[in-house]
């Protein structure tokens, strides 16, 4: 009689108090993963960690997130962990080169967790994930706090290869330390590209040891233009800054370690006017100017006629490909204003000699020779959509008259869709170009969340209605932009994208079927106490 009552206690009292060394079950609705998981099946009780716990791995892939993880635990729990060799630890890691890229296989037991990957990235996303489970439960009866991992199977890749969030450092510079707490957020919600745009009319953040003008003085701006396009006021204070080439070598290895890669945006042949204003001879015009006060385009283009300027474009370049392993190199290429190559006798000349029919097609014809560089060198371009020669802008005055490109974009260059008609996206895909998806009117940052609001970041679909599904592989992912004409400071910058980064994590991650807006927001309001915790200012979403 004693034993069954005693039972029936424990039955009663199992959710919330441990009557025997059991450890709490979880329920579904108290396991919130951001992004959502493939598959997840939640199992009985959990997993407690406690202090000489051993961690094992296999290669030094594994070692890479056990140390991860066992740093993590330490510094939350307060708990020893060891590293080790042995298979019988109580975390294993295991290899399994049949799963895909970035892929892992999470087995949570109430005496063991198994992390199964086939590559250093799934390792590290399995760590991500476990941290994301890892939960305090308080047992009131012995005022004592267990830390568990509810235990749990979870099947996991992701749905794209490429999930970024671009950085707009010409603008305002946002410095070192705020660009590795924006990779540690990005890491923690398996995002896994850094698109950073180093270099456009307002500044050029990036140091190049040939050509130290470039930051001595297109690094520098007298004052900034503030409020909105064509507000007619300004700060009145000075602005600059850049990164030198040790501090982006330190950025890098650091992104590389939570498996981020960073492609740099190096901007050509237009939005030079930090360049022009550091060397006048790359200009189109030849005339000497400032860095500019105001944002937006500007009428002068490098001179892509000159063999001096198209050197100095690979002198950059070779410089950057020290800095940067990425495969993946952006050039811009968005808002050239053709004026100045229309209005000057020389480019006229040569694209006459050229047979180049059009401002369009030279652009191309530069773009083209550039990418082969690239090549020559393993590295691969990337660009704007305007690099395809299409009529994208009938907003822009100078733009009006602009006719469509004859000359083929080379078919290695990877086309970042962002504006015109989604059909140009359709087009391009179905050609073979390889696409990164970040439509302005879902991606941009910038936007108000009255334009863009979380749900409809959320709702984003990479791949537009009405592409063959034999061409879907070429939609690589998507890019949400945080461009910073009118974000002057990092508190700014964290409003605008935070919570919607969250989002953009889970649009790339994540497939359609198994996405919930529902489901997010309970994950989303978890993430947000994280980022309570470091100070960081985001927007909060109205119920």
């Amino acid at each position: 009689m004693l034993l069954i009552t005693r039972y029936l206690l424990c039955l009663m009292l199992f959710s919330v108090f441990s009557c025997s060394e059991k450890n709490k079950t979880f329920t579904a609705s108290e396991i919130s993963l951001l992004p959502k998981p493939t598959e997840l099946t939640l199992g009985i009780e959990s997993f407690a960690i406690e202090d000489g716990i051993d961690i094992a791995y296999e290669n030094d892939d594994q070692k890479a997130a056990a140390e991860i993880l066992k740093d993590g635990w330490q510094k939350k729990t307060g708990y020893e962990l060891e590293l080790t060799e042995s298979s019988r630890a109580e975390i294993v890691f295991k290899t399994d080169k049949n799963l895909k890229s970035e892929a892992y296989k999470l087995v949570v037991t109430p005496k063991q967790i198994t992390i199964t990957s086939g590559s250093k990235s799934g390792a590290f996303y399995a760590v991500q994930t476990i941290n994301q489970l890892l939960a305090e439960e308080l047992y009131a009866e012995k005022n004592t706090v267990k830390w568990l991992i509810p235990s749990v199977e979870i099947n996991d890749s992701p749905r794209f290869k490429w999930r970024a969030y671009m950085l707009d450092d010409s603008r305002y510079f946002h410095g070192e330390e705020f660009v590795k707490q924006m990779l540690d957020q990005m890491a923690s919600m398996k995002m896994n590209i850094l698109h950073w745009h180093l270099v456009d009319d307002a500044g050029w953040r990036l140091e190049i040891k040939k050509y130290p003008l470039l930051t001595e003085v297109g690094a520098f701006r007298k004052d900034s233009e503030i409020g909105t396009w064509k507000s007619g006021k300004t700060s009145g204070e000075p602005h600059g800054g850049f990164y030198t080439q040790e501090q982006i070598k330190d950025i890098v290895a650091y992104a590389a370690d939570r498996n981020i890669t960073i492609v740099p945006e190096f901007e050509m042949p237009g939005h030079s006017s930090a360049a022009i204003a550091s060397y006048t001879w790359l200009g189109t015009k030849g005339e000497d100017i400032d860095v500019p006060v105001k944002f937006g385009r500007h009428y002068d283009n490098y001179d892509v006629t000159k063999p001096e300027v198209i050197q100095f474009v690979k002198d950059v370049l070779l410089e950057i490909f020290e800095l940067f392993p990425s495969e993946v190199i952006h050039i811009g290429g968005d808002e050239v204003p053709y004026e100045v190559w229309e209005t000057a006798p020389h480019v006229q000349k040569y694209m006459k000699e050229n047979n180049i029919p059009t401002p369009a097609d030279l652009q191309i014809h530069f773009v083209n020779n550039i990418s082969q560089f690239m090549q020559k060198h393993g590295r691969r371009m990337m660009g704007w959509n305007e690099i395809m020669g299409k009529k994208l802008h009938f907003d822009f005055e100078e733009k009006k008259d602009d006719k469509e490109a004859e000359t083929e974009l080379a078919k290695n260059v990877i086309v970042h869709f962002w504006k015109g008609d989604i059909n140009l996206l359709t087009e391009a895909a179905s050609k073979g170009y390889g696409i990164v998806n970040s439509w302005h009117k879902f991606t941009y940052l910038d936007y108000k969340y009255k334009g863009i609001p979380v749900e409809k970041a959320y709702n984003f679909n990479p791949i537009p209605e009405g592409l063959d599904e034999k061409y879907h592989e070429n939609i690589y992912g998507l890019g949400c932009q945080m461009w910073s004409e009118w974000t002057p400071t990092n508190d700014d910058v964290e409003y605008q994208t935070f919570p919607r980064i969250a989002a953009y994590a889970e649009v790339g991650w994540t497939t359609q079927e198994n996405k919930d807006f529902d489901s997010f927001k309970i994950a989303l309001s978890k993430k947000q106490k994280e980022w309570d915790s470091l100070g960081i200012n985001y927007y909060k979403l109205k119920s």
